[in-house]
């Protein structure tokens, strides 16, 4: 095998061991627990899982998606998100391959599959990560892309947009439209990716909820005052605008 392959597998390897971490945060961190310990236990009776039921995706299909113990059924969510993660991982190590950016954009990727479920399952997008990412995305970008100054706009934009946007549906409508978790994420993706990539990835998130909010409308799932998890398409969004964003600018900017 050549170097190449080598480190692909390597970080493929590293994406389902991530991945298994991030459903630890993905399950703990809405409930205010410690990704740290206890050691990762069943939800239903709370038995200690063994080393070999911890192995990412495998254990979950060698269990059949049932507790050893109390056989429960284990969310589907749990394999998803490791071959996800794993996923995504290989996808950044072909788009940038062996560079320090590429650490970096891993780490972003992890927290936004984290934001992305968490979003999903319980509406809220925990400071936990949000604030730190921002300050982690602005640091690094004094050394790597996308640049200190692309980075510090798209921090202060992507957070102004959003809170402007909930601020003005909350005088017209008197009510709340915008919650300031997805404030702080829109500041981390600008942070993390500068400002044009930070408007990819609001273009791609709005575009992404649009859609599926009419489609829930047309078939009678929700309504005009149903919450959709914005957090979810933002990230779902950044991942999207990391591999393919630039490209997406280009083809727009050659109309004009």
């Amino acid at each position: 095998m050549t170097e190449p392959q080598v480190l692909g597998l390597f970080v493929v390897g590293l994406g389902l061991a991530v991945g298994s971490f991030l459903n630890v945060c993905i399950y703990r961190l809405p409930r205010g627990e410690s990704v740290v310990s206890p050691p990762s236990r069943c939800p239903g009776c709370g038995t200690g899982l063994r080393w070999f039921d911890n192995v990412p995706v495998l254990g979950w299909v060698w269990l059949r998606g049932r507790c050893r113990s109390c056989q429960a059924p284990i969310s589907a969510v749990y394999p998803l998100v490791e071959a996800g993660t794993a996923l995504v991982f290989a996808l950044q190590y072909w788009q940038l391959g062996w560079q320090p950016l590429l650490a970096v954009r891993l780490l972003f990727a992890a927290a936004m599959i984290v934001l992305f479920v968490i979003d999903l399952q319980h509406r809220i997008l925990p400071n936990v990560i949000t604030l730190p990412g921002v300050v982690v995305g602005l640091g690094v970008s004094l050394f790597l892309e996308p640049g200190w100054r692309s980075a510090a706009i798209g921090a202060a934009v992507g957070a102004g947009v959003l809170w402007l946007v909930g601020e003005a549906y909350f005088r017209l409508r008197g009510e709340e439209g915008m919650g300031m978790g997805d404030v702080k994420m829109l500041a981390m993706i600008g942070a993390f990716l500068g400002w044009q990539l930070m408007l990819v990835t609001l273009l791609l998130a709005s575009f992404a909820g649009s859609l599926v909010g009419g489609a829930m409308m047309l078939f009678d799932r929700g309504t005009l005052k149903y919450a959709l998890p914005l957090g979810t398409f933002l990230a779902a969004g950044a991942l999207v605008a990391t591999h393919a964003g630039q490209a997406l600018l280009d083809w727009y900017l050659a109309f004009y």
